[in-house]
């Protein structure tokens, strides 16, 4: 029986896992194996830096192929698995191969989820998730450029501040009522809202997007609510679908994601997952989640390698993000959803720089930090040990920050 480890996917988790597992003393063959033509690389910055053309691949590839030479691993890019053969512990690949495994990790990732109305095959019609994608968008960064947005989350918001800069005529589509809706409180919401419209980026709210216009490119995008936006590009971002096929075609248990445990074992003791396919049991929060994260990725990672190396180091953290838009930093800690009180730190109307704390019975759950580090630093920590804050030291600021728990 091979004693091999297979790393199925290239993205983050993987990459953090082929360190752990050496870091962990697993000296055994690794086979890193990869759909894109590339090593393992940084998505965050492709919707910021990367896409303003402002970094080059360099600055965004987290390992060069050096270091997985001398780490004994053996790299095989642009190479899809199209099967896992549990019963006979092997591989199937598109090209015909197969390979024996004896300890498996799942970091198969997520994919955009694409929009389904006419029109949405027309040349200009754009998702961004890997390197090709930014490519295609920078083909029609020109000035005077019209470009829709469709998506007012993360990734369309930061690619309207990118586009903005470079004097792109911007419209953004979102279906909520306001931008970020899924993530952050309305009082965060109609803050980016302000600066986004003091760059001249035009946000329509409560849209409906019911197709895309034109021949052979588009030209326009149409509105269940019967409005039309000119354009010469599309962007869409309306989030992101955790990919799962192989996992379930292997008989894996699969309830929005890739369900595991806290050592990232699968339903198959053999097989480990990790990162945006899996779905993880959280004690803080006290429930199961999927997560969309480099935090979560590099962790689970950690986590799954470990297990793979004979060891157990469960993962249970506090969830953070961030986003970057023009010279605002939004760093994220935690999940709002089922707060019952927010209370904010700073001045969101007067100033570029506060923090929203979000209590549920008193108990912070998660805060929105706007170029705000201290607070998002002391966020992380708060929200591990499930504090009880009072509202009034919050929102003190003469109280410092590390002092608000009392």
């Amino acid at each position: 029986m091979a004693d091999d480890i297979i790393i199925i996917g290239a993205g983050q988790a993987a990459a953090q896992a082929v360190q752990s597992l050496r870091a962990e003393g697993f000296t055994g063959p690794i086979k890193l194996i990869g759909d894109e033509p590339y090593a393992p690389y940084q998505r965050p910055p492709l919707s910021k830096k990367y896409l303003a053309g402002e970094i080059g691949y360099d600055r965004v590839e987290l390992k060069g192929q050096d270091f997985y030479a001398e780490s004994g691993v053996e790299t095989l890019w642009s190479t899809r698995v199209t099967e896992i053969d549990r019963r006979e512990k092997r591989i199937l690949t598109g090209d015909g191969r197969e390979f024996a495994y004896g300890k498996l990790l799942i970091a198969t990732g997520s994919r955009v989820r694409e929009i389904n109305v006419p029109g949405f095959d027309l040349e200009g019609v754009h998702y961004l998730r890997n390197i090709a994608d930014v490519e295609a968008i920078q083909a029609h960064f020109k000035p005077g450029a019209r470009m829709v947005v469709v998506g007012g989350g993360y990734i369309g918001l930061e690619v309207a501040a990118v586009a903005a800069k470079r004097g792109i005529d911007v419209t953004v589509l979102e279906t909520a009522d306001r931008v970020m809706a899924r993530v952050v409180d309305p009082i965060v919401s109609h803050f980016y809202e302000r600066v986004h419209r003091a760059e001249g980026v035009k946000i329509e709210t409560g849209v409906t997007v019911s197709g895309f216009e034109g021949t052979d490119k588009v030209t326009a995008v149409t509105s269940g609510e019967g409005k039309s936006f000119p354009c010469d590009f599309v962007v869409v971002g309306i989030g992101i679908l955790p990919n799962t096929e192989l996992a379930v075609e292997a008989g894996l248990t699969v309830e929005n994601g890739i369900v595991v445990d806290e050592f990232c074992r699968t339903s198959d003791p053999d097989i480990c997952a990790a990162g945006d396919c899996t779905s993880h049991p959280n004690a803080v929060y006290g429930r199961r989640l999927r997560l969309e994260s480099v935090h979560n990725a590099i962790e689970q990672g950690k986590t799954a390698a470990a297990t793979l190396a004979g060891k157990e180091k469960p993962y249970n953290q506090v969830p953070w993000f961030w986003s970057d838009q023009y010279d605002l930093k939004l760093q994220i800690v935690g999940l709002s959803a089922g707060y019952t009180q927010a209370v904010v730190r700073g001045d969101p109307e007067g100033s570029r720089s506060f923090a929203v704390f979000y209590l549920k019975d008193g108990v912070l759950i998660a805060v929105d930090a706007v170029n705000r580090a201290p607070e998002f630093m002391m966020a992380k920590i708060l929200t591990q040990k499930q504090a009880v804050l009072d509202p009034k030291r919050i929102a003190d600021e003469t109280i410092p920050v590390k002092e608000i728990a009392g």
